[in-house]
């Protein structure tokens, strides 16, 4: 979903089997600093880059075909979205957060989902609801399909909080959103999450239709309590280790 400001977007991508051992990096001299941003979080929300993983400016500059100035560029945005992390001296690498910083991840979520589920039952249009319902079938399609991906299934669960907030009509809100959804999926990978994705995909057809019924109290506990149960999945009990992996690999994957 590629918008204009500086921030980046996460845009839904089909899964392609793995590149042979020595498949050469796309030369697309024209990717811009955005682009190159854009699928990068694709790759670690899709879980293809782990938390910890270290950024390579050379590699990255060979997997697009560009200079380190514009890779440095696109790391740069991707850190003022929480994604990355650059270190001094020592670049740049996915972020890693805490189990304070997720706990507080998902506090941050449940206070603006709240107001996200109170604008969304007051605004929202016939289309907004279809466009939703729709979502939750593409999400039981791949539930049910044995040869999707486990990522690729986890991202639309997240995409449907996503999508609830663009149909608020508030463009920030729905940024804020998009930026702690991403944030979770990483959370979620470093903490190993135990949620099971029927589940969640379940409880989004009953907030939908107690969104439907105009029922705004009981649509926001379920919201509220969605969230509480993906939390009570993490195991934020200990901090995790550093995983480490082929760069150029994961991003041609």
């Amino acid at each position: 979903m590629p918008r204009a400001s500086s921030k980046t977007s996460v845009p839904s991508a089909a899964p392609v089997a793995a590149p042979a051992e020595n498949s050469a990096a796309p030369a697309d001299k024209n990717s811009s600093i955005e682009s190159i941003a854009n699928d990068i979080a694709t790759a670690i929300v899709e879980k293809r880059l782990p938390p910890g993983t270290w950024l390579r400016e050379e590699a990255l500059g060979r997997v697009y075909s560009v200079s380190r100035t514009k890779v440095r560029a696109a790391l740069l945005m991707l850190s003022k979205d929480k994604l990355i992390e650059m270190i001094p001296d020592k670049g740049a690498f996915v972020c890693q957060p805490t189990v304070d910083e997720a706990r507080e991840v998902f506090a941050v979520r449940r206070i603006l989902e709240r107001e996200v589920v109170r604008l969304f039952i007051a605004n929202a249009q016939p289309r907004d609801y279809q466009t939703l319902e729709q979502h939750i079938k593409f999400e039981r399609t791949a539930l049910r399909q044995s040869t999707t991906m486990g990522t690729v299934r986890e991202k639309l669960l997240g995409d449907f909080h996503v999508a609830l907030a663009e149909a608020t009509g508030n463009h920030t809100l729905a940024e804020m959103v998009r930026e702690l959804v991403a944030r979770s999926s990483l959370i979620a990978m470093l903490y190993h999450s135990s949620n099971d994705p029927h589940c969640s995909s379940d409880e989004h057809s009953d907030f939908l239709r107690l969104c439907r019924k105009g029922d705004v109290e009981a649509a926001v506990t379920c919201m509220i309590e969605h969230l509480e149960r993906i939390e009570a999945s993490l195991e934020l009990g200990t901090e995790k280790p550093d995983r480490q992996l082929d760069l150029v690999k994961a991003l041609l994957a």
